[in-house]
């Protein structure tokens, strides 16, 4: 299974270029036709049109996910303020999870802590 992940604004633009060594695609908002800044219910379509993840520290993708179901799936950071290292540290150091993620068809959203 393919992992596509979609960064979230409250994420930093740079992390796309690392992560995108670890996963099949990684793009932030920002670079996608979206309006700058995007509302999350665009980013949600984008990312279930273009078969994405949204990764996110944004509780609102936790709440959607709980409204309208999957897909997209929601990879939630739960990590308070951290450095975008940390961050990507952390996606890299799960990507097992992620990708048990990806191919469930029981769940929609990981928490990462």
């Amino acid at each position: 299974m393919k992992i596509q992940l979609l960064l979230d604004a409250n994420l930093s633009w740079r992390s796309a270029a690392v992560l995108k060594a670890h996963f099949d695609e990684c793009c932030h908002v920002d670079d996608t036709e979206l309006t700058i800044p995007a509302k999350d219910a665009e980013i949600w379509g984008y990312a279930r049109n273009n078969d994405m993840l949204i990764v996110t520290n944004d509780e609102d993708f936790f709440h959607l996910s709980l409204l309208k179901g999957f897909p997209p799936k929601v990879v939630l950071l739960r990590t308070g303020n951290h450095h975008r290292k940390y961050i990507e540290q952390l996606l890299i150091n799960n990507k097992n999870h992620i990708r048990a993620l990806a191919g469930s068809l029981e769940y929609g959203i990981l928490e990462l802590l």
